[in-house]
């Protein structure tokens, strides 16, 4: 069978985690895409350790299955090179500040001129409107400005940080991944294009939709320790006796009894898991025991309560270790690297791109002869800056 995207070209010049993440997705599910990066400047994603065959390992994960064009896009015979690929490409994806595009001379305007049909996506922190467009931030700057942080963590000790970065993946590069597939969607019907103006602030915030739903709707202003799902209640994480974690989510009335049965104190069930007064005893019950021991006492009972698991733990154990989560693809030097598979499974097969991410420019020469360019133009290309060096022209 042929990946879902077969077909689907993509034009990425997104660097760091979110836009790449995005068009990973992408094109684990078929989509041929060209990393377009600085020549001056290359992706800092790649620096970042620990590194195979010198190049980051986070790197190597979000950008598989993509090939890399290194151009220097100041230059007038860059831009040019740019004109002769979007002629054949359905989409094109950046994650500049708002103009930066249209002051390289391949903004949104300039690029379907020479293709009507062209989708254009923009990622960004705030939008491309707006008195904050143009201001720099990051996840941390995302989740606060969205409101997110004020109900979120505790009362004593405020906002804490997460162990991954919530509002670039799953705001900026699922919303990014979301419009693009709309677009694409729309234009198998119409022919038509689209521009998509996509903000991770805006999309963290419609992620707040069940803690501020009511509060639009006139209800009280969302609060830390608030709510059922915000450790308002029994829903929480207990530390266990050697220093482990054990979540409890019984919230249902079936799972909330068959924890208080579990753990000896059956008379709280009739107070239900929204009794917060009865948090403490929960806590010093299950501060009194090991891990080991929660984790023999839940192993067969359906309460939705389970043991909070390293990393290791986790790619080894069910139901991650039983769901093809953990794949196997190839290095350019040739060898087997260990990445996170593809969470979208299709009756049809577990798709996922089989290349690692690659060194910069190392498809230069093979790209720019795909668009008509001979091997005497592209070593001027090379000699003038307007293309980097690459690994096969080194």
């Amino acid at each position: 069978m042929p990946a879902p995207l077969e077909g689907m070209k993509i034009l990425d010049f997104t660097y760091l985690l979110p836009g790449p993440f995005a068009t990973m997705m992408l094109a684990d599910l078929g989509a041929e895409i060209i990393k377009i990066e600085n020549s001056e400047a290359p992706d800092m994603l790649r620096l970042a350790p620990p590194y195979v065959e010198n190049i980051g390992a986070a790197y190597l994960q979000v950008n598989r299955g993509k090939r890399s064009l290194s151009l220097n896009l100041k230059k007038e015979e860059a831009r040019e090179i740019i004109f002769r690929l979007v002629k054949e490409y359905d989409v094109v994806v950046e994650q500049f500040r708002p103009g930066v595009m249209d002051r390289l001379g391949i903004g949104y305007d300039a690029l379907k001129a020479i293709n009507p049909s062209l989708i254009f996506c923009s990622l960004t922190g705030y939008g491309q409107t707006g008195s904050y467009a143009n201001r720099a931030g990051h996840d941390i700057n995302y989740l606060s400005l969205s409101g997110l942080e004020s109900f979120s963590g505790r009362k004593d000790t405020g906002p804490s940080l997460s162990g991954i970065q919530i509002a670039d993946i799953a705001s900026g590069s699922k919303n990014l991944v979301i419009g693009v597939l709309a677009a694409y969607a729309c234009r198998q019907r119409t022919g038509r294009g689209d521009r998509i103006d996509v903000s991770i602030t805006d999309g963290v915030f419609a992620m707040c939709a069940y803690s501020v739903a009511g509060y639009l709707a006139g209800g009280p202003e969302p609060k830390r320790e608030g709510d059922i799902l915000n450790g308002g209640t029994m829903y929480n994480y207990y530390r266990t006796a050697d220093g482990e974690y054990l979540a409890v989510g019984a919230m249902e009335p079936k799972f909330f009894a068959a924890f208080c049965e579990a753990i000896g104190c059956p008379e709280i069930i009739p107070t239900g898991i929204m009794n917060w007064n009865n948090k403490d005893r929960v806590a010093a019950i299950i501060a009194s025991k090991p891990l080991a021991h929660w984790k023999k006492v839940f192993a067969e009972i359906d309460a939705c309560v389970d043991p909070v698991r390293s990393v290791s733990e986790a790619v080894s154990s069910p139901p991650l270790a039983e769901r093809e989560m953990i794949i196997e693809i190839s290095t350019l030097g040739g060898n087997k690297l260990r990445q996170i598979g593809n969470p979208i499974k299709f009756a049809s097969g577990n798709y996922h791109a089989s290349a690692a991410g690659c060194s910069i420019g190392f498809h230069n020469e093979e790209i720019l002869a795909e668009i008509g360019y001979s091997s005497d133009e592209i070593a001027r290309l090379i000699e003038s800056g307007a293309v980097g060096k690459s690994r096969t022209s080194e």
